[in-house]
Formats: structure tokens, sequence, C-alpha cells
């Protein structure tokens, strides 16, 4: 039985850009609370803005949401399109925008929820722009959504990223290597910083703070003059030397592009030369975006997902559905749009790392 009238009789929800744990969850929540507490139906959009560029849609039935919860993945599918990114004009000449709102009218939706990162609340905030009732949800490994304390995805990662960290120190201090792992976080470091000190790396590069490998390297080899024959090294993605930190974003991205190989391998490398130490990589990839959600990242998700059904009847658009000292709330879209949470350089995690004797690389 509906609880009380809700302003939306019928919504859309999809997912968009990079998966990650909890997706389905989230899906489950937003649509059986929309259904069982105030009477609304539900439809799925497949592959993000894609599908809902091309009308790709279908009823989601109670059926649908069974055993989701701990199912990794997104039932709904995803993609990165960007339809307001260098928009392309169809054979009639509409574009993506133009498009969506045609769907978005025919199949008579009263709303979007959009579940993604940044990317993808950048867009469901340019939506609202154009008119759309939209509410978007912050999932991402990442954790660099703005104006949120957490995303959900996030724990799951860290999760698998500590524990490849765990398994990599045996064969670090039985070969006496220097062992580099590479995580995920292209613009932002939460998933090594923090997976770095979970799991006891003697070094952790982030993108906040430009390194220097002559320094790593001195304090590799003070480690290895102390009798700790090997070392940790846990590098973010998006990790940068003090040369490329001085580089404007089109020639960073230019470098990067010509880089034969990832920055992991690249620090294995420049360590080698400069330590006579033998170094191997880890790249984990797409093993952290992966496989079944925690159960923190569960809750999370399930709590964001009931929130948005409240916001849909309380026709409260335009938002975020944030968490925010360990409360829900809602922040305007437009304040997270193009947006990414950095770690503040006097966050407690890095003044711990620190004081852990963690080398930053600065």
């Amino acid at each position: 039985m509906a609880k009380s009238k809700s302003k939306v009789k019928r919504f859309g929800i999809l997912t968009s850009g990079g998966d990650a744990p909890g997706l389905n969850a989230a899906i489950r929540a937003v649509c059986r609370t929309a259904k069982i507490q105030y009477g609304m139906d539900a439809v799925g959009i497949r592959n993000g803005y894609r599908g809902l560029i091309n009308g790709d849609m279908f009823d989601i039935t109670s059926d649908s949401l069974v055993g989701l919860l701990t199912e990794g993945g997104t039932i709904l599918g995803t993609s990165r399109e960007k339809p307001f990114k260098n928009p392309v004009a169809d054979s009639k000449g509409k574009f993506p925008v133009d498009r969506i709102k045609e769907n978005y009218k025919k199949h008579k939706l009263d709303a979007l929820v959009c579940i993604g990162g940044n990317g993808t609340n950048t867009t469901a905030s340019l939506l609202a722009e154009e008119g759309l009732n939209v509410i978007g949800l912050p999932k991402t490994i990442d954790n660099d959504i703005v104006k949120t304390d957490m995303t959900f995805g996030f724990h799951t990662a860290l999760d698998v990223a500590t524990d490849a960290i765990d398994r990599i120190h045996t064969t670090a201090h039985s070969h006496s290597r220097i062992m580099v792992v590479e995580v995920m976080g292209h613009k932002a470091g939460w998933l090594g910083l923090y997976s770095g000190i979970a799991g006891g790396g003697d070094v952790i590069l982030i993108p906040e703070i430009p390194y220097d490998i002559n320094h790593v390297a001195q304090r590799i080899m003070e480690r290895k003059k102390a009798g700790k024959n090997f070392s940790i090294v846990v590098v973010a993605e998006g990790a940068k030397n003090k040369e490329e930190a001085l580089m404007d974003k089109k020639k960073f991205k230019k470098a990067r592009a010509e880089m034969p190989y990832s920055i992991g391998y690249r620090v294995a490398h420049e360590l080698e030369e400069a330590t006579s130490l033998e170094s191997r990589v880890t790249v984990l990839g797409y093993l952290q975006r992966g496989g079944t959600p925690s159960p923190y990242d569960r809750l999370l998700a399930t709590q964001y997902g009931t929130a948005a059904a409240h916001f849909l009847a309380d026709g409260d658009f335009g938002k975020l559905v944030a968490l925010q000292n360990s409360k829900i709330t809602g922040v305007p879209l437009y304040e997270i749009a193009g947006k990414v949470k950095n770690i503040p350089l006097d966050h407690a995690m890095i003044e711990t790392a620190r004081e852990l004797g963690t080398c930053l690389g600065d």
C-alpha cells in the first residue's frame, strides 16, 4: 500500500559511467521504496544516457529486483555517453538533448534518477537546467564527489586493494623486491591513500602530492640500510611527478597519452634504475570495481536509494542525495557539477601517513 500521495507517478532510472559495487543495491532501494511507499512505477533505462537518447527502456517489475542486493555491476548496463559534450545532430537535425526530451515525454516520465560519478551528475545537472526533473546519486570507487562525505563503491574497492597489498607483502618479503601496486584514482587519491595506509605501504603516491622519484629512492635505500629488504609502493593511476605538476591540463594529458605504459610501470622502472633493486608491478585495474559489494556499500547504497524515493515523492528535484556528518541531505546538482573532491593537504589521513613514517614522495 502506498504511504502517501507522490508528485511522481512514473520515473526513469539509469546508471552511467564506470560500474561500481553497490549499483544494483541502489537500483533496488529506489524502485522498491518508490513502489511500496508511494505506488510509483519505475522504468529502467539501459546503458546510461545512451539509452535515454535512443529510448532503450523497459518497465521494472518486482521480479526484476530479486537477488540484486549482493550482485555486482549493474543490471541496467552503463556507458560513458556525454550528451552535452560535442553534440552532433542526427539525420533529422535533432541533437542528443532533443532526443532525451522526446523520450522523457514519450515514455511518460515524471522524473529521472541518475546514478553515477562526477560526469554522470554533471550531465544530470545540465538536464535539470533543460527543465527535466532529476535526482542524482553518488557512486564511484574514487570517493571524489564534492559535498558528500562518502560515495558507495569506495569501501568495496578499498577492501579489494588492501587485500591485494596484504598478499603482495609475502612475495615482496620472500624475493627482497620493490613491489609497486597501482590502484585507481585518476584525479583524486582517496583509494591510494586509504589502501596504502591500511595495507602498510612504505610509499604512497597520489595526485594531490607531486613526487620526486629521487626522494622516493632515497627512502627505500634508507629502509634497506636499516635491514628491511623489501618495500611496498602504492601508486594511484593519476600520480604525477613534480615536473608534470607544472604542466597545464592539455599538456599533461598529451604526455600521459604518449607514455608507453601505466604510471606504476614507470615508477618501478625509475626506482630500479635509481636503487639497483629488483622491482615488480601489479596493476589492480578493474578488479577494484568488480564482485560482490561489501556490507558497508550495500547499506550506503540502500540508504541513498530509499532517500531518492522520498525526494521523488516530495518533488525535491535538481538535487544530489548526499551524506554529510552522518545525515542524508540534498545538495543542488549545480553545486557539484564539474568539480572533484581532492584530498586536502591537511587531511587527518595524510597526517597519519606522515606520522607513521610513510613516504608520500615530496
